[in-house]
């Protein structure tokens, strides 16, 4: 009696991955609605209202000030450990490796470079938008404040916005952003916002960054979620270009390459066919050539043809003339 054997959870998951089709016919790719364009705007005015009430010293710096001296890392001591490990979340190193790898393995899966494209536009645009209002700012951080009170704007600073939270926004919000179910972004929404969350709260716990670098933090990074679908033809005609490039260079070495030869074409190499005995024998007393002469039958001495060599052999001399010539008269010298 045959007995098959009882599949484990990881058979189980090799299973339902090659049930999955390689490339899918359809691609749930966002759009750029009506409600995305306001969502995008309210956002936008957000932003611009946090740094102005930053820019005018209101009340949002005084409580930037009250939170930094209650010094939470003070406050609650015996959380520090757990802060500085979560606090990696938000670095663009790290979690950069992590995200790109998972969307690397997604990408060979269904054979589509969409993913990796988007994260890297993403990365881009975080780059680009975040760095730019970091250096036009110039904003010190609380370790490094120099008047209590002072917004600390234009001293050559670079806190503001929170990069941390700007970065745990985009890389662990894009994996939302390209869930393939309604249900997947629901859920991966709602991780990527806790774990921003978490990790601007970090950065306030360890005083690295005022609050309010963490608030124009979450919507920095919101603001690059939300402008991602202006850029998805840019990142389908990447995709285009980039499979045509394959497809050229596949196709050129097929080219290069030769054909292999039919049953019919290939050569038949016949073995040679040995030597007789009377041949072995005249071989050997056939005289051997010298090691110096080349190859081949030579012959004697007296074989050959003459050859008279035309003209004399000794280099032309100007000082001497040929035999049979009168001789010019030389003046005589003396008396």
């Amino acid at each position: 009696m045959r007995t098959e054997r009882n599949l484990t959870r990881l058979d189980r998951v090799f299973a339902r991955l090659d049930r999955e089709p390689e490339r899918p016919a359809h691609i749930d790719v966002p759009k750029m609605s009506r409600h995305r364009v306001a969502l995008l705007a309210g956002t936008l005015a957000f932003y611009l209202a946090i740094v102005w009430l930053v820019v005018i010293t209101s009340w949002l710096v005084r409580l930037d000030w009250q939170v930094m001296f209650f010094r939470p890392y003070q406050q609650w001591a015996e959380i520090h450990w757990f802060v500085d490990y979560y606090v990696v979340l938000g670095q663009r190193g790290p979690t950069a490796v992590m995200i790109a790898a998972w969307l690397a393995w997604r990408s060979w899966r269904q054979h589509t470079l969409r993913p990796m494209l988007t994260l890297a536009t993403s990365l881009l645009l975080l780059n680009i938008t975040v760095g730019a209002a970091k250096i036009g700012m110039g904003r010190l951080g609380p370790h490094y404040a120099t008047t209590i009170g002072s917004n600390e704007m234009g001293l050559g600073g670079d806190i503001f916005p929170s990069g941390h939270t700007a970065n745990a926004v985009v890389t662990w919000g894009i994996l939302a952003y390209l869930a393939s179910t309604p249900r997947a972004r629901r859920w991966l929404s709602a991780l990527s916002a806790v774990t921003s969350l978490g990790v601007g709260m970090a950065t306030v716990y360890l005083g690295t960054h005022w609050l309010s670098d963490v608030l124009l933090g979450w919507v920095a990074g919101l603001l690059v979620l939300l402008a991602l679908p202006w850029f998805e033809p840019l990142i389908a005609r990447a995709e285009d270009q980039i499979f045509d490039l394959r497809d050229r260079w596949r196709a050129r070495g097929s080219k290069t390459a030769p054909a292999p030869l039919s049953p019919i074409e290939t050569p038949v190499r016949l073995k040679p066919r040995p030597a007789s005995q009377n041949e072995t024998a005249a071989r050997a007393a056939a005289p051997r050539a010298p090691v110096y002469l080349a190859p081949g039958p030579h012959t004697t001495r007296s074989e050959r043809t003459p050859v008279t060599p035309v003209g004399s052999r000794r280099p032309p001399q100007t000082d001497r003339t040929a035999r049979g010539t009168a001789s010019t008269a030389r003046p005589l010298t003396g008396g």
